[in-house]
């Protein structure tokens, strides 16, 4: 039975080992994938991709250089998030694609393709600038994903151990493309969650009327 949001929000911890012997169905994967590709982007771009591991073997090589963190190579799907390079510039023509989903007259498409390209001037003048901006809106996917797949009782462990270039060289990555963002577990806890800790409401809230 799904866990409601706020259920959900209690359960979900950061992982630190899964119960390699328990594997996630395909339909419940296939849900948690879907709450990030319905995620929300900056000018609705969806500047990233999921890549799915599941080969034991790919997931052993890879553990070393996420810093031998154990959830690398005990969860049962390993997502490798990454953000996107390429397509957020104007001359790629995704751009373009991107905004001509919505039905508007070619007007309207100048205007908003003129907008982005000198709004964004100095975010897109280098790739650093495009990965530092598009790394931070797939934290949005990632945050869903594991609200999602908390909801379905899925542990998850969102990590940013790694060594960047060693993980895109092992699965060949075109860094023009995509780049390494998140490396993101999913599973079954090994052990009990610990306690929950968090700052309290009156300390992170403050009410402006």
């Amino acid at each position: 039975m799904n866990k409601t949001f706020k259920e959900a929000m209690a359960f979900r911890h950061a992982c630190k080992e899964f119960d390699a012997s328990k594997k996630i169905s395909k339909e419940d994967m296939l849900s948690i994938l879907e709450a990030g590709r319905t995620s929300p982007s900056s000018f609705g771009m969806e500047a990233w991709k999921f890549l799915v591991i599941t080969n034991a073997e790919l997931k052993a090589k890879l553990r070393p250089a996420c810093w031998d963190q154990k959830q690398v190579t005990t969860c049962s799907h390993l997502v490798i998030v990454l953000a996107g390079i390429n397509s957020l510039k104007p001359e790629s023509g995704e751009v373009k694609k991107r905004f001509a989903r919505r039905d508007m007259p070619q007007e309207n498409l100048d205007f908003y393709l003129g907008l982005y390209a000198s709004h964004l001037e100095k975010t897109l003048s280098s790739d650093e600038n495009i990965y530092s901006w598009s790394a931070r809106q797939t934290y949005i996917a990632t945050a869903n994903m594991m609200t999602g797949a908390a909801t379905l009782g899925i542990d998850s462990c969102p990590i940013e151990g790694f060594e960047k270039e060693k993980v895109e060289n092992i699965l060949g990555l075109d860094t023009s493309r995509y780049q390494l963002s998140v490396v993101l577990p999913f599973g079954y806890r090994l052990n009990e969650q610990s306690s929950q800790l968090r700052l309290p409401l009156e300390d992170v809230v403050e009410f402006i009327d």
